[in-house]
């Protein structure tokens, strides 16, 4: 299965909304009974202020409260990759980290 799961977050906060488990605990699922597949988790952020460095920073660390998340749960840090791309070109949502589902 490839998809993605878009997680948004409020302004300044990389706490992972509880919106975002029930999502989550099924990939969970199928992660756990097919080993093939992979995340790899995209962070994005305004910041609170025009410091590309800044919005940076908070997209890495939402991006990190979801691997967390993933991690306690049991799926390895071997499956999951982390990239902060800081604040989004592409027109969508700002503040959110994409889960994008892979098979190795």
């Amino acid at each position: 299965m490839d998809g993605t799961i878009q997680i948004g977050f409020g302004d300044n906060s990389s706490d992972l909304p509880s919106s975002a488990t029930g999502a989550l605990d099924k990939l969970i699922t199928q992660m756990s009974s097919n080993t093939d597949l992979r995340v790899q988790l995209h962070g994005y952020a305004n910041g609170a202020s025009d410091s590309p460095s800044q919005a940076r920073r908070l997209s890495l660390f939402r991006a990190l409260s979801v691997r967390t998340y993933l991690m306690k749960k049991g799926v390895r840090s071997t499956r999951i990759d982390v990239r902060a791309l800081g604040k989004a070109g592409d027109g969508e949502a700002a503040n959110r980290v994409d889960v994008i589902i892979q098979k190795s």
